[in-house]
């Protein structure tokens, strides 16, 4: 019994490919009954939807908030840092790399909840004089720093040592970066000095 479907299954799969063949020679429509129909799917990394937080869903605390062009510089940092395994991710890395004395950028997402989770991390950052910035998504800032979740803090330390050995391509990239991330210092340091009621 079984050898007779199995049998039946294949000389239906060889008329279909014999009808597809006959119809490419004689540029015919092709009647595709029985055939099975496989779908590939491609996602492009780039076409990903931007994500709209209303300003009621974002922390009272959230000041300095990055707007559009410093987002996208600071979420460009964050992703060659990332690749250069000079991010620390989550609150508890940001933490202990605050209390040994890292300097860097310290990247926090406004809409985490409760915000008592990361309420403690500006004051941190302001007495080690470590400039910090709000973005208004936790999940833009995990993808960004190459993770699959919700980030609620990333911290990019440049001047982290790195365990890998050094390649003669690696320093124009590092290069090129560093000047990406003192470009993001600055206007940080800016929007924190300007007052907004």
């Amino acid at each position: 019994m079984g050898k007779d479907k199995s049998e039946k299954k294949e000389k239906k799969s060889k008329e279909v490919t014999e009808k597809v063949k006959e119809s490419i020679v004689n540029a015919e429509d092709v009647n595709m009954e029985g055939a099975e129909v496989v779908k590939v799917v491609r996602k492009d990394r780039k076409e990903r939807e931007e994500i709209i937080i209303p300003l009621e869903d974002l922390s009272p605390i959230a000041h300095p908030l990055a707007q559009k062009k410093l987002l996208k510089k600071l979420h460009k940092t964050i992703k060659k840092a990332s690749k250069q395994r000079q991010v620390k991710r989550g609150v508890k890395e940001v933490v202990k790399g605050i209390r040994k004395g890292e300097k860097g950028l310290l990247i926090l997402a406004a809409d985490i909840t409760p915000i008592d989770i990361i309420s403690h991390l500006p004051v941190m950052s302001e007495d080690a004089n470590i400039p910090y910035v709000f973005v208004s998504s936790k999940e833009e800032l995990g993808h960004a720093s190459a993770t699959k979740r919700p980030t609620s803090c990333v911290m990019v330390c440049p001047d982290q040592k790195k365990k890998s050995k050094k390649k003669e391509g690696e320093d124009e990239k590092d290069d090129d970066y560093r000047e990406l991330y003192d470009e993001c210092c600055k206007e940080v340091e800016k929007l924190d000095q300007k007052i907004l009621f």
